[in-house]
């Protein structure tokens, strides 16, 4: 009898399962759906972009979606006739297009067959004999295994110490809304929520064409990412990481212990970060749930301004902005917004002068937190009782290695999970180099049955 697996979602997260899945795939029964409403796949949140301004935050030569082939960006480019610098910043946009080429050509050399279905997914029911009915707006598939790729989700809605800002004109809900943005008058004064990678892509669209706009970063910390060398750093660092319990506070500090010593031996901070990288899972899990909680009360906008770093061209780029005065990044949070029709008031907290702008753009970055989420999809399954929210809001209650959990702890036989879902378990799982590796080991997971 044929093997039916559905992908439900069709960005980098589903796209990379399904490429791993026909690779790997021996039985000429298998049929792989994916479920992806977008007109291509490959083109979730991260890269449905257009603006060349965009560009990858990992250098190609680390942007394979084969763990195992790590030149294969790098050759693809070259083969292509884009650039093929492998310590270069490719357009995210280009690397949608290689992800695309990369699903085709996996699903031409497979014996299995590739269905994709253009559509959203709105529920997965149990079905008997242990499968599953994955329903779409118009058609219901049955699975024996389903794995949830559904990807990053939309920002929380803005809110101040009055209440959610309100729903008006000027109000933009979320930066990846690029018509809204393109909208906006030549000579436009933008308040941007947030400042991280999400708002910095917001801020060289809306700046990069229109020298008469100014734009207000506004968050918490007021910091900004930090931003990658134009060349690697010549000598990395390995990090020996404790031993017994760890807390999040002897964490940091352990870190910043270690950057304080690699400094002394003329190494760059960055080698201590990018040291870590592999070790940064088996650190989360090794940290209870109170320390979790602390790490990210504490310290986690901190290590993601390190860690999460721009391309040396953007981070140029912004920092001109800033220097002609077109761009100011503000800390103390949202305190307050007054609506006056056409444009608003944003007062920053702690003080801070208050801003008239045309537009207030979320750009907080998407949200793990399930409670936060209108998604039909995750709100059918927790209904069920087949998906549970993290506990700290931190995606998809499961296992490491992306087994769906019950709110008992209980495993939902043939239900899985695959990057962003998987913050709560593993706390790295966003980036491609993680994303890759978590599609390639679930492929061989649900291929041994």
């Amino acid at each position: 009898m044929p093997t039916t697996i559905s992908v439900v979602g069709g960005g980098a997260s589903g796209a990379l399962t399904a490429a791993h899945l026909l690779r790997r795939a021996t039985d000429p029964d298998l049929r792989v759906v994916l479920h992806e409403p977008a007109p291509v796949p490959a083109r979730g949140v991260a890269y449905r972009t257009t603006d060349r301004r965009h560009l990858l935050n990992v250098r190609s030569r680390d942007m394979s979606a084969l763990p195992d082939e790590p030149g294969h960006l790098v050759a693809w480019a070259e083969r292509t006739g884009r650039p093929s610098d492998p310590v270069g910043f490719l357009p995210r946009a280009t690397w949608a297009h290689y992800l695309t080429d990369v699903l085709e050509e996996s699903r031409r050399s497979s014996v299995a067959t590739l269905e994709v279905r253009r559509e959203g997914v709105v529920d997965v029911a149990p079905a008997s004999g242990g499968r599953f009915l994955v329903r779409g707006r118009d058609a219901t598939t049955e699975a024996d295994r389903a794995v949830l790729a559904y990807g990053n989700l939309e920002p929380r809605p803005l809110r101040t110490e009055q209440g959610a800002v309100p729903d008006a004109p000027w109000h933009v809900g979320s930066a990846w809304d690029a018509a809204a943005l393109a909208a906006l008058p030549q000579d436009a004064t933008v308040v941007l929520v947030g400042s991280g990678l999400t708002a910095v892509d917001a801020a060289l669209s809306l700046l990069g064409d229109h020298p008469a706009r100014r734009v207000v970063m506004l968050s918490r910390t007021g910091l900004l990412p930090h931003s990658h060398l134009p060349s690697p750093c010549s000598t990395s660092w390995a990090t020996p990481m404790p031993s017994g319990p760890l807390t999040a506070d002897g964490l940091a500090a352990h870190v910043v212990g270690q950057i304080a010593r690699a400094r002394h031996h003329g190494v760059c901070w960055r080698s201590v970060v990018d040291g870590l990288r592999g070790a940064t899972q088996r650190t989360w899990t090794r940290l209870e749930g109170s320390e979790r909680r602390c790490f990210l009360s504490r310290h986690a906008r901190h290590w993601e301004v390190l860690r999460h770093r721009m391309a040396p061209d953007v981070a140029a780029r912004i920092r001109a902005y800033v220097d002609a005065g077109r761009l100011q990044v503000v800390g103390g949070g949202l305190a307050g917004v007054e609506d006056l029709g056409t444009r608003c008031r944003v007062t920053p907290g702690g003080g801070g002068e208050a801003v008239v702008a045309d537009a207030v753009v979320n750009c907080t970055g998407p949200t793990t937190d399930l409670d936060a989420t209108t998604s039909p999809l995750l709100a059918s399954l927790r209904r069920r009782g087949l998906v549970v929210g993290d506990p700290l809001g931190l995606g998809v209650r499961c296992t490491p290695e992306g087994a769906v959990l019950r709110a008992d702890g209980d495993l939902v036989p043939g239900l899985h999970v695959v990057g962003p879902p998987r913050k709560g378990a593993l706390w790295e799982t966003t980036a491609v180099p993680e994303i890759r590796s978590q599609a390639a080991e679930l492929a061989d997971l649900l291929l041994a049955g």
